[in-house]
């Protein structure tokens, strides 16, 4: 058997304000190539298909469109778990046309495996776990506030609720399990929304469920395999980079190929859709970024940028460099910090020149103009005149 691991779409997301449905529209399209072309026989969604409780419209329908695309018309399932960003009840709402199509949508924890036949006749079964919140398993997981106490009391309940779904794994199935967790030592982006206050929400890997032939996790948007544990387990990554802390990142969807009672064999398949997130640190000022604007640099990307200057940046600046390339997020300027070579009494300097240090100090190392100058020099003589 052969299955498809994917997680972390973020549907409706925008990066400072800019859309990306385009990208995503982009990456749902090749997902679905990729599932054609590896003959794959399902594909487990581990969470966080859109990017809040209340996405816009155009992200549902991006994903009811793709979703049935997904499914060849029914015939591949398609198993969805809400994340930690999904409305469960929302998303689970279109469960009763989801069914019909192949699709199964699972918004809230449940006692019951997913058990499935495939269109090879063979059978999987996916002990699915939506993200497992205090709130959404209606419980008070321990009433003590200390932190070491509530996250052993939240390990011991994900593995309970994980060996409740994997006691009647079927020894002639494929059996493989799927969570939106936070597995401790995994390694964060700064796009993911915390799921956990402070190391609370974390579960051991050694909870995970050993029955399991593979777990399929979402939440971190790294791509990375867990190597404790007895399972094999791995998070496939968010298919697009979400932050700046995930530029020149490989994206990928993971390929699982596996036997009812075998070991499972995972490799990635890169992603060639959506545009990279890239950081330019200009430490020779605004002729080297008017360079790589010239060069045609990254000209299909989303840029942050740093630019070493000597003076302040001007808005016409500004917007000058945004003309030129609609792909800039960030402009920042640094100011370079000047070395004096020589130590002067304060005192005897005149007071033009004490201006300038203090305005320098002020603005990390930025020189005022001449019109800035004099208009202090006249404050200063018409406060002498007084």
């Amino acid at each position: 058997m052969r299955l498809l691991h994917t997680a972390d779409w973020h549907l409706g997301k925008t990066l400072e304000g800019r859309s990306r449905l385009p990208e995503q529209r982009e990456f749902l399209n090749e997902l679905t190539t990729i599932a054609d072309d590896e003959q794959v026989d399902a594909i487990l969604m581990a969470g966080d298909v859109f990017d809040t409780v209340n996405p816009p419209a155009a992200a549902e329908t991006l994903f009811y469109e793709a979703a049935v695309k997904l499914t060849s018309n029914g015939e591949r399932p398609l198993i969805i778990i809400s994340g930690n960003h999904d409305n469960p009840e929302r998303l689970a709402a279109s469960r009763p046309l989801a069914n019909t199509n192949g699709i199964t949508i699972i918004g809230f924890p449940t006692k019951e495996a997913v058990q499935l036949t495939v269109r090879n006749g063979q059978k999987l079964s996916v002990a699915a776990l939506p993200y497992p919140s205090e709130s959404r398993l209606n419980e008070c997981l321990t009433e003590s506030q200390e932190e070491d106490v509530l996250q052993m009391a939240y390990d011991d309940r994900v593995e309970m609720m994980f060996r409740d779904l994997a006691s009647a794994c079927p020894e002639d199935a494929v059996n493989v399990a799927m969570s939106h967790i936070y597995v401790a030592g995994s390694r964060e982006s700064d796009s993911e929304r915390p799921i956990q206050v402070g190391g609370a929400y974390t579960v051991s890997a050694n909870s995970l469920p050993e029955q399991a032939q593979y777990v399929a996790l979402g939440h971190l948007h790294r791509p990375q395999t867990i190597t404790n544990g007895s399972a094999l387990a791995r998070y496939s990554g968010s298919p697009l980079a979400y932050s700046f802390s995930e530029a020149n990142q490989a994206k990928s969807v993971t390929i699982i190929d596996i036997e009812p009672g075998g070991l499972a064999h995972h490799r990635e398949v890169h992603l060639l859709s959506g545009k990279p997130l890239v950081r330019w640190i200009a430490d020779q000022g605004m002729d080297q970024v008017y360079t790589w604007l010239e060069e045609g640099k990254d000209e299909d990307a989303w840029i942050d940028l740093e630019i070493h200057l000597q003076d302040t940046l001007s808005i016409e600046e500004i917007h000058l460099l945004r003309s030129r390339h609609d792909g800039f997020i960030h402009i920042r300027p640094v100011f370079n910090q000047k070395e004096w070579q020589e130590k002067v009494s304060y005192s005897s300097l005149p007071i033009e020149e004490l201006f300038k240090r203090f305005y320098e100090q002020q603005t990390d190392g930025a020189e005022p103009d001449d019109e800035l100058i004099q208009l202090f020099l006249e404050l200063s003589q018409s406060e002498d005149d007084r």
